[in-house]
């Protein structure tokens, strides 16, 4: 009897986190209570507490850190490589509020290192803007775009307070072919302020460039915290 009312209580510790956890009321690095302090509210055994947290653990739903505790994990989004996304979409899939701010926006000339970037003529208008991407209220990515103008000359009107560049871009014009490069890099001053890290702290970094059939149409940089992001290849052997 007194082992399968452990399995009950099991069962219970188990549901009652996740559903916390799911429905948002304990959001991402919220602290779960201390085993001696889960103990006490279920009434049971301490090696019953723990095997709840370790199933929850393996779930992905918790991390637990040696002498501090077990903590809600930071929800990693996943993306294929080559598929082009919209990023508030990818955030909203991860159950968490989405958000953007535009933090620079600017029409110039291309510059000489825009014009290998964004593969267009010396002199070539192009509107260069930044912006934060949001997940549940925290910095999800930085996002680093110029857009050609002789390209999408629509873009010297849109201010992208309603509509980020990317999804805007989507909408507008389609895209013929891209190419991406994926590296690492540690957070200069620039990315840990934009994205509320540390200094030298592990980033993804995904760079995009996109063709229509009319010519190049954006070059975009996105600086992700390394854990934050997941780039998901799928392949199939090749028929034989």
């Amino acid at each position: 009897m007194n082992q399968s009312k452990d399995i009950t209580l099991h069962q219970r510790i188990v549901s009652d986190i996740e559903g916390r956890i799911v429905s948002g009321e304990w959001p991402p690095g919220h602290r779960i209570p201390f085993e001696v302090d889960l103990t006490k509210q279920y009434d049971c055994s301490r090696m019953t507490v723990n095997k709840a947290l370790t199933q929850l653990a393996k779930a992905g739903l918790i991390e637990r850190r040696k002498k501090s505790g077990s903590f809600v994990t930071q929800p990693q989004a996943q993306s294929a490589v080559l598929e082009i996304h919209d990023i508030g979409a990818e955030v909203k899939s991860l159950n968490l509020a989405y958000a953007f701010t535009v933090s620079k926006r600017v029409q110039r000339k291309a510059k000489a290192e825009d014009i290998g970037r964004l593969d267009v003529m010396p002199g070539s208008s192009v509107v260069d803007v930044a912006c934060i991407h949001h997940a549940g209220g925290r910095p999800f990515c930085l996002e680093e775009r110029l857009i050609s103008l002789s390209t999408v000359p629509e873009a010297a009107d849109a201010d992208f307070s309603e509509m980020a560049p990317g999804a805007w871009l989507i909408n507008q014009i389609p895209w013929s072919s891209a190419e991406h490069r994926i590296h690492a890099v540690s957070a200069g001053a620039d990315e840990a302020a934009a994205l509320d890290i540390p200094r030298n702290t592990a980033c993804l970094v995904v760079e995009r460039r996109t063709w229509s059939n009319v010519g190049p149409v954006t070059h975009v940089r996105f600086t992700y915290p390394g854990d934050r992001h997941a780039l998901v290849a799928r392949f199939t052997p090749a028929s034989q």
